[in-house]
């Protein structure tokens, strides 16, 4: 009977999951209106604060933060901002399609992480699983030519620290009340990035009105429903299992820009497509014994 409640908990988090990759996938439309007229650090801020507002609404400005995981709301804020700036600079000096390539090996980095710190086993069909994943990003991102760049190494990095996030998120995330460890996170996030433009961004023109509405859309959708929900299922799905999930969003982004931006899709993306569907399907077939990444960790005093 436990084991089976544990099974329709994990599936009702990777459904969770599965709906923010879904969501995520929409923003890049919200992005790439607002990335013509405004600065990369004023759109990350704005979006995270409107988020922030809207789930104190929720929350009737009354949100849970325990103090013994303020540091982990930080961290999880800073690596928020740090993972989203890395991305903006690389695409500086590399393409749209190096860029999310890269992005997508944090579903590399995780298992490699996890296994390192020796936080879990990793079985051989879960590294078949993530390299296929990793190959039909690349299909996918770059149409299977890729050029070397030098902002290629700022979206490595950024990369890495995106599967930080992916993993504090997973670890101490279901330790915290969701609604307050998110709008902690956002709080850090919007600052941090406010900060920023303010330093780097001053003297850019005004943006223009589909800016702010992309703002509007990316900070309900993308920032606050998202990112709710991305605490949610990380209570009870696996970090593997949400990184491999999380790689659908450039799936459904792909998919989007065809719907309403008329981009073209080559056969070979739609096989990259395929691919990562096939490595979350060859994934999800593994029957996982929890292998409790948080009883290796230490316990809150």
């Amino acid at each position: 009977m436990q084991e089976s409640t544990l099974s329709a908990q994990r599936i009702k988090s990777d459904l969770l999951l599965l709906l923010a990759s879904v969501i995520w996938g929409s923003g890049f439309i919200a992005q790439r209106i607002a990335a013509n007229s405004m600065g990369s650090f004023l759109f990350n801020g704005g979006r995270f604060l409107l988020g922030m507002i809207i789930l104190l609404l929720v929350t009737r400005f009354r949100p849970k933060i325990e103090k013994n995981q303020l540091r982990w709301v930080f961290a999880a804020g800073f690596l928020l901002f740090a993972a989203s700036a890395l991305q903006q600079i690389g695409l500086e000096t590399t393409s749209v399609g190096n860029a999310a390539f890269i992005t997508s090996l944090y579903v590399v980095f995780i298992p490699i992480i996890l296994w390192i710190f020796g936080l879990q086993k990793i079985k051989p069909v879960i590294w078949l699983a993530v390299s296929v994943a990793s190959f039909g990003a690349l299909l996918l991102s770059t149409g299977g030519s890729y050029k070397p760049a030098v902002g290629d190494w700022f979206e490595l990095v950024g990369a890495v620290v995106w599967a930080g996030q992916i993993l504090v998120i997973g670890i101490f995330g279901k330790r915290s009340d969701p609604l307050g460890f998110t709008i902690g996170e956002f709080a850090v996030a919007a600052g941090l990035n406010m900060i920023c433009a303010g330093l780097f961004e001053r003297g850019n023109a005004a943006p223009q009105m589909d800016a702010w509405w992309a703002i509007l859309f990316s900070g309900i959708f993308p920032v606050a429903i998202a990112f709710t929900i991305q605490v949610y299922g990380q209570r009870s799905a696996p970090p593997i299992d949400a990184s491999l999930i999380f790689s659908l969003e450039a799936v459904f982004a792909a998919i989007f820009g065809y719907w309403l931006l008329s981009e073209k899709l080559q056969p070979i993306q739609v096989l990259g497509c395929g691919l990562i569907l096939a490595a979350l399907l060859l994934a999800q077939s593994v029957n996982f014994r929890k292998k409790a990444v948080v009883s290796l960790i230490p316990e809150e005093e």
